[in-house]
C-alpha cells in the first residue's frame, strides 16, 4: 500500500471500526494524509487521486504550519 497523496509506503493503521471488518482508517506517516478504506478510489488509490492534490517532497517541505504553534507559556503562567 502507498499513500494516495504522496506515494510514500510508510502507512499505519490509525483505527478500526468497532464492528469487526467494517472499515479501517490509515495514515501516511510522511504527509499525514488520512483515509478510510471504504472511501472512493479517488481518495484511496494513487492512480485515481486527483493530480492537483498530489504532494511532492518540495510541497511537504514548503507547506505552512496551519494553525501555527504558539510559543510555550512560562512555567508560572500555565
Amino acid at each position: 500500500m502507498i499513500c494516495p497523496r504522496c506515494a510514500d509506503a510508510l502507512i499505519e493503521v490509525m483505527a478500526k471500526s468497532p464492528v469487526k471488518d467494517v472499515w479501517t482508517v490509515y495514515q501516511c506517516q510522511h504527509c499525514l494524509y488520512t483515509w478510510r478504506d471504504t472511501e472512493p478510489l479517488r481518495r484511496t488509490s494513487r492512480e485515481h487521486y486527483p493530480q492537483a492534490f498530489r504532494m511532492t517532497q518540495k510541497d511537504i517541505d514548503d507547506a505552512p504550519m496551519v494553525p501555527s504553534i504558539p510559543p510555550l507559556l512560562a512555567e508560572g503562567k500555565r
